[in-house]
């Protein structure tokens, strides 16, 4: 989520509905403009007893961040807490019960992608090493319950915090013992930006499918492959799903601004602090009546930050974000941004992306979205693809294949000659064996673990 440092006190009031556009108009890049921006989230345990290391103890979250300064990250303070470094890498910020992310730089090429990636899991190793914390990339907490969790000291989850039980039953285990990977791309124009959401959107379960990797509850196979995805089921159904709105004709920036006012606010930030106005009105604010800051009318950068409070499954800011993969190590951490670059990023790819998709009913698409957190691959297509439905076991591959041939003719080459599909080997051994990597887990812990999850943290591939 992202990190605030200032208030923007002196950024301009909205004084129109047609300034709540703006944000995403300025998000339009020329092609050779766009770039890459992925973020992804691992957890921290202690190496002794695998718990996870609260914010302040010794060796701790706090511990951990602050001896980023060493690779040159420096901090960012909040009520007197330091939550989160930057530096020319992007952020590293904390989840709610210090989930560890790294959200990185908008860059030119996936090379630079995973060497940053590589650079910021070096990093925090070597740290870890160190102070005895190490690294797990992973859907959910595969042992951990929510009591076992600490909480990290940011005011906008404090806010969070007490909201989520109040629209959901699982909005607390979303925020406290889940991570994902996701990754940040450019459009051209709003008729570019449509077309990506509407392809990314569709296609979203078949991310979730290959990334899923969360099949384990507090100790024990919990019956799913993405549990992590299911959580998002029953969070928060005014902020989450898959916006059928976006299949709508018309749709565009404005349409995507009416959907952001009647999502509920979270919060306000002032003066270096949150301001709890979770449940209220953004239309409200906008009339000058909010009733935590009477009078007052937001600025440019409340909308900004209401843009970042819902959880759709592709989310619009100035920029579409993929949202659909559990956490992983460094490898589908690399996978992610090449599977989406090589579908988005190539015309002829994102035709071929869209010609496959554009015929599915809404009904479909949410069957196979509330399908896939169980099924993964096997998840039902919608009856309206190809006149016969299938899996998406049966489109994989050639979704797969389109992605490829989007990053080859990218032909973006890194200093040995290679261009970007290598980054794809990883999804290329799912679709060739079946397997997920939540199956993969469960083979292990049917099998040479004997029932014992905590073998899980000696996994050097995970």
């Amino acid at each position: 989520m992202s990190t605030r440092e200032v208030s923007d006190r002196e950024d301009p009031v909205i004084e129109s509905l047609d300034q709540l556009a703006a944000p995403m108009a300025a998000g339009e890049k020329p092609r050779d403009a766009w770039r890459i921006g992925t973020e992804h989230e691992k957890f921290v345990y202690d190496t002794g007893d695998h718990h996870a290391p609260s914010y302040a103890e010794t060796g701790g979250i706090r511990d951990l961040l602050m001896a980023l300064t060493e690779f040159g990250w420096e901090p960012i303070i909040e009520g007197g807490n330091v939550i989160a470094m930057k530096g020319s890498d992007g952020t590293v910020s904390l989840e709610p019960a210090g989930q560890l992310e790294l959200s990185g730089a908008p860059l030119e090429n996936l090379h630079q992608t995973c060497a940053e990636t590589g650079r910021h899991l070096a990093q925090v190793k070597t740290i870890g090493d160190r102070i005895g914390k190490a690294f797990l990339g992973l859907g959910m907490w595969p042992d951990k319950t929510r009591a076992e969790l600490p909480i990290m000291p940011k005011g906008r989850y404090d806010i969070m915090l007490r909201h989520m039980p109040r629209v959901g039953s699982m909005g607390l285990d979303m925020m406290l013992r889940t991570c994902t990977i996701q990754v940040n791309l450019d459009y051209s124009s709003e008729a570019d930006m449509v077309k990506k959401f509407r392809t990314s959107l569709a296609l979203q379960p078949l991310a979730t499918a290959l990334f899923a990797a969360s099949p384990f509850t507090e100790g024990k196979p919990n019956g799913f492959l993405s549990y992590r995805s299911h959580i998002w089921s029953d969070t928060d159904p005014a902020r989450t799903g898959m916006l059928p709105f976006v299949f709508e004709d018309g749709f565009g920036y404005e349409r995507y601004v009416d959907y952001m006012l009647d999502v509920p606010m979270y919060f306000v930030f002032r003066d270096g602090k949150y301001i709890d106005a979770a449940g209220h009105s953004f239309r409200d604010f906008l009339k000058g009546k909010l009733s935590v800051l009477p009078g007052e009318r937001p600025r440019i950068s409340d909308w900004t930050d209401h843009l970042s409070t819902a959880f759709p499954e592709v989310r619009l800011k100035s920029f579409l974000e993929m949202r659909g993969a559990d956490g992983g190590p460094w490898g589908r951490i690399c996978a992610l941004p090449a599977f989406w670059v090589g579908l988005l990023y190539d015309q002829a790819a994102l035709d071929a992306a869209w010609d496959l998709v554009k015929d599915w009913d809404m009904e479909g698409r949410e069957r196979l979205r509330n399908s896939v957190p169980k099924l993964g691959l096997d998840a039902p297509l919608p009856q309206s693809f190809r006149g016969g439905g299938g899996t998406l076991r049966d489109i994989a591959g050639e979704v797969l294949n389109i992605s490829r041939s989007g990053l080859a003719s990218r032909n973006r080459l890194n200093a040995g000659g290679d261009n970007e599909t290598g980054y794809l080997e990883p999804l290329a051994e799912i679709v060739a064996t079946g397997k997920v990597p939540a199956q993969r887990l469960l083979d292990l812990y049917n099998g040479e673990w004997g029932g014992d999850l905590s073998k899980v943290y000696a996994l050097k591939s995970f």
